[in-house]
């Protein structure tokens, strides 16, 4: 993957993720993502030079970004976002000039005019032949209702997405035409075929708004991803802290060893005995602490099948698996994914028991600051009282 290619993804990522309306339950990172997988499958059978490759997957990326900025002509929007970020990034205009007009080209009703027009649109429909294709159209229904666009029942759907298949949709590239084909008439059958009772309905969509319930807010996702962050970069500021004390201390006493200590054997330097223990006192003190504030804790790194069952032990902090086998460690995290309620539960565990980590750095750190400081200033005293009190008797 080329370099410009990596940062479009990260772009487009944190776009969709932060920019886009909770309301695009079709057209969102997902379906970018499944764009992105169906154009690389593409562009892997047709060998296409690198050049080629580059501007179709950054269009792959781009052609839905349009929507962060609303559904009207979303393509053109997509292009101006594209447009912007691409020649930002230094690319060609005429590279710029072909993604633009690649996302152009997944518009609505579009024919394509060459193979790399077809690979696009080919990518962007290839969910028609996939398994996943009975969740992206209720997702698809679902979010034309919530934007307000239109409303359909079960049955208008159907009939649409029939209509869709039959009479408006086609795959373009040979490759598409002889490996997807075959999904798409599988899905076709199975919607002409499908004559669910108003019982089946209301229990899949029962079933459908329990999943919506149950799967993670937004606002809790950014909840736990922003303070877990913020926890983690106090702790890389503690260790900061803590390594700039132990190089200063170490440089103090490095000092003192070589240059100070050897002149005490002097009669004539008797008087600054007490005042260099104070100092290499204080400095070694605050070098201990700096150590402690940074210093590890041991743990067992192993759970039991009972502490997954009545869901005592974090899986998300390495501590408590790192001694486990590969099996084991898969199983506990197939049973967590399993419950959103664990889930919960070990993330506010990390975060509780990284607070508790914090607060134990920095009581240490502000010790050790203050021990260091009032270590300094005592020195400073003490080397002062015996130049002046002791110092000319000494030469005399």
């Amino acid at each position: 993957m080329s370099e410009i290619v990596q940062k479009a993804e990260d772009f487009v990522t944190n776009l969709l993720q932060t920019e886009l309306d909770t309301k695009f339950l079709y057209h969102n990172l997902k379906h970018t993502q499944r764009v992105v997988k169906s154009a690389k499958e593409l562009l892997e059978h047709y060998q296409l030079n690198d050049d080629e490759n580059e501007r179709l997957l950054l269009a792959a990326w781009f052609h839905d970004t349009g929507y962060t900025r609303g559904t009207d002509d979303h393509e053109k929007t997509s292009c101006t976002i594209a447009d912007d970020f691409l020649t930002k990034e230094g690319l060609k205009q005429q590279s710029v000039e072909a993604v633009k007009n690649l996302i152009m080209a997944t518009k609505r009703h579009h024919q394509p005019t060459h193979l790399h027009e077809e690979i696009i649109r080919d990518a962007d429909a290839s969910h028609f032949a996939q398994k996943s294709y009975w969740e992206t159209t209720d997702f698809l229904k679902e979010e034309l209702d919530l934007l307000e666009i239109a409303t359909y029942t079960q049955k208008e759907w159907r009939d649409i997405n029939i209509k869709m298949f039959r009479n408006e949709h086609t795959f373009h590239t040979e490759y598409a035409k002889e490996r997807w084909n075959l999904g798409k008439e599988k899905n076709l059958k199975q919607l002409v075929k499908e004559k669910k009772t108003e019982k089946d309905i209301a229990k899949k969509e029962a079933l459908k708004a329990k999943y919506k319930s149950e799967s993670p807010d937004r606002g809790i996702q950014t909840l736990f991803r922003v303070t877990l962050k913020n926890h983690l970069t106090l702790s890389d500021i503690a260790d900061t802290k803590a390594n700039i004390l132990l190089s200063v201390n170490a440089i103090i006493i490095s000092v003192a060893l070589s240059n100070l200590i050897p002149k005490l054997d002097n009669p004539s330097n008797s008087y600054l005995i007490y005042p260099t223990v104070i100092f290499i006192t204080f400095s070694v003190i605050s070098m201990v602490l700096a150590v402690l504030a940074t210093r590890p804790n041991v743990t067992s790194g192993k759970f039991t099948k009972e502490d997954v069952e009545q869901k005592k032990v974090n899986l998300l902090f390495f501590g408590n698996f790192h001694k486990m086998n590969l099996t084991d460690y898969e199983w506990a995290i197939k049973e967590l994914v399993k419950d959103n309620q664990y889930i919960y539960s070990s993330l506010t565990k990390d975060l509780y028991f990284l607070g508790l980590v914090l607060d134990r750095k920095y009581k240490i750190l502000r010790l050790t600051y203050t021990i260091f400081i009032i270590g300094i200033i005592v020195s400073v005293i003490a080397f002062g009282i015996a130049f002046h009190f002791f110092g000319g008797a000494a030469r005399l």
